[in-house]
């Protein structure tokens, strides 16, 4: 899903670009609020463990192939704020480093790979869990869900990119049927590793999780020492 250089016209990404810069900057302003000394070494794990998952490809069928994303992840585990700066973090050194993503493009990746899913995972995660509360079993269908629905929401940012300013000669609406068809799929297996990953972290900190906490502007966690069964 990252776009490469020239695949979407310099209008459209420069409007991109400016929406990136200015999310963020709005979500470094945050990440100052929301970090402290016990939460600030887990955000650095998150962008590290995501990178790693970006790198590890696996066939989807129809010879495609997708990896994981970890913008649902992201957010649940350190917050919409510092989530979108550790997926940032990691489109910058995959572009710099691996051309994965073309660096006039940046924008245009940071909007559907970082603000779009992990602000839409956030919400999905914190309303799920309010209303059907914090037991184990709410924490995975919440976060399995949050999963599914970042990575088709970051797949539909990309097919509205494309219908307003894609220079390849493919109808918008097969390529958004596409990315759809495909993203469903890769968006279920996002969800199981997020689910996984989310009840192993709350099986030894449940404190440590971002979107478990009753407040989520302040620091300190406000969640008990255990999470219901």
């Amino acid at each position: 899903m990252h776009v490469p250089d020239g695949f979407i016209d310099a209008p459209v990404s420069l409007a991109a670009g400016v929406v990136a810069a200015a999310g963020v900057g709005v979500c470094l302003r945050g990440a100052r609020r929301s970090l402290d000394e016990a939460t600030a070494p887990l955000a650095g794990l998150v962008a590290v463990f995501v990178f790693a998952a970006q790198m590890i490809n696996f066939p989807v069928g129809a010879g495609t192939s997708g990896h994981l994303m970890g913008a649902a992840l992201a957010a649940i585990l350190i917050g919409p704020y510092a989530g979108v700066l550790a997926i940032t973090v990691v489109l910058l050194v995959q572009a710099l480093l691996f051309a994965d993503g073309g660096l006039t493009a940046i924008g245009l990746n940071v909007v559907n790979l970082a603000i779009i899913p992990v602000l839409l995972a956030w919400v999905v995660f914190r309303l799920w869990t309010r209303v059907l509360g914090q037991g184990r079993p709410s924490i995975a269908g919440a976060a399995w869900f949050a999963g599914m629905l970042s990575v088709l929401g970051a797949a539909a940012g990309f097919a509205v990119e494309f219908a307003l300013g894609g220079t390849a000669p493919v109808d918008p609406t097969t390529v958004a049927t596409a990315m759809l068809g495909v993203h469903t799929v890769l968006g279920a297996i996002e969800g199981v590793v997020t689910a996984l990953v989310v009840l192993a972290v709350v099986g030894v900190r449940p404190d440590l999780v971002a979107g478990l906490r009753r407040s989520g502007s302040g620091t300190a966690p406000a969640l008990p020492e255990r999470v219901e069964a």
